[in-house]
């Protein structure tokens, strides 16, 4: 699993777990019926986006009542229980979108050398699976009526960017790739699901979406880039800590005005995962990095704190939650006596749920 979402559970009241975990499963299975077994260890969270978008603007005849989800057997990964799963063109647009960037990331690291892939021996095959999957994301993407050419051209220009960029480049630059192409993913949702009146606003969410991943993706990496002498648009462009920050918070206030233009059957999981989650994850990757990325801009205000009571601060205090450097909402589901996010009475379970902390509050 790999992404920058990652919500706990007892931040996702009322059922929204279950949905986000859904949502999750669906997008494992799509990639299988999309790319073949192997394709579903390209299931990540940030690609379920795309299925919780479009079920999101579907008409309810489409959501979780109507055909557009389905029980699916036992699995390992869900304790071999059953669960209520997305399906449908949702799923199958998130599946595309994932296999794709899957594919790229697989060149990159042969391109680059990393790890393993460093020699020929599993260069080679893993050239070949990188090929086949691109080749599947686009019978899927044609299926769906959407050009994945979008996708794999903002590839190529992304590696031609990054050789042309240095010191003085403005970060911007170097982002618009990858901006381009998860708008365009975002933007499909609304013509898959009836809503092509969104696809402006979505377009907007998703190339400010894009534009967080990418530098979120380069801070959690800028020590191993740095030691290894890895590429790093960050240091590449010589860009000041606060002034990456800086966008990564402009970006979260702008996917949220984004999001008020556009109309929704049902916006509560839409809200939880790019609203406050993205929030958090911005504030965690930031916190993880430490020194001069750990201090927020001068102009930050935390989530929580603006000029909200007392109580609510020390409910968005750190908890801990093993190490795992989230903030998350423990202190209220458990401490607090309250409802544990999961449907049960207090005692907040947290295993499972993708953020990885276990806290066991």
């Amino acid at each position: 699993m790999f992404g920058i979402i990652r919500p706990c559970r007892c931040r996702l009241p009322k059922g929204l777990a279950e949905e986000w975990l859904g949502h999750l499963c669906g997008l494992c299975l799509a990639l299988r019926g999309t790319g073949g077994q192997v394709a579903r260890a390209a299931t990540n969270h940030d690609g379920l986006l795309i299925s919780v978008l479009y079920d999101a603007q579907a008409a309810p005849a489409e959501g979780r009542s109507g055909g557009g989800w389905r029980t699916a057997g036992p699995c390992p990964l869900r304790r071999m229980r059953r669960a209520e799963v997305a399906r449908g063109d949702g799923a199958r647009l998130a599946a595309v979108v994932s296999l794709l960037l899957a594919s790229a990331k697989i060149r990159d690291h042969v391109a680059d050398g990393d790890g393993a892939l460093a020699r020929p021996v599993l260069a080679g095959p893993a050239r070949r699976v990188a090929g086949g999957w691109e080749a599947a994301g686009a019978r899927g993407g044609a299926g769906l009526g959407f050009d994945t050419a979008v996708l794999t051209e903002a590839v190529e220009r992304q590696r031609e960017v990054e050789a042309l960029a240095g010191p003085g480049t403005p970060l911007l630059t170097v982002t618009e790739p990858t901006e381009l192409a998860t708008a365009a993913a975002f933007a499909h949702t609304a013509r898959l699901a009836g809503r092509p009146g969104n696809a402006e606003a979505l377009a907007e969410a998703g190339r400010l979406f894009g534009r967080i991943a990418h530098l979120l993706d380069a801070v959690q990496d800028i020590e191993d880039d740095r030691r290894t002498g890895a590429w790093n648009p960050v240091t590449a462009t010589a860009t000041p800590p606060a002034r990456v920050r800086q966008l990564c918070e402009d970006a979260t206030h702008g996917v949220a005005l984004a999001l008020a233009d556009a109309e929704f059957t049902d916006d509560r999981l839409v809200r939880a995962l790019l609203s406050g989650e993205l929030e958090r994850a911005v504030r965690r990757t930031f916190a993880q990095a430490g020194g001069e990325f750990g201090a927020p801009p001068p102009e930050f205000v935390p989530l929580g704190q603006e000029g909200g009571p007392a109580e609510e601060h020390q409910r968005r205090s750190w908890c801990d939650c093993g190490g795992c450097g989230d903030l998350c909402s423990c202190c209220q589901c458990c401490g607090g006596g309250g409802d544990s996010g999961d449907g049960g009475d207090g005692g907040c379970d947290c295993d499972g749920c993708g953020c990885g902390c276990d806290c066991n509050c």
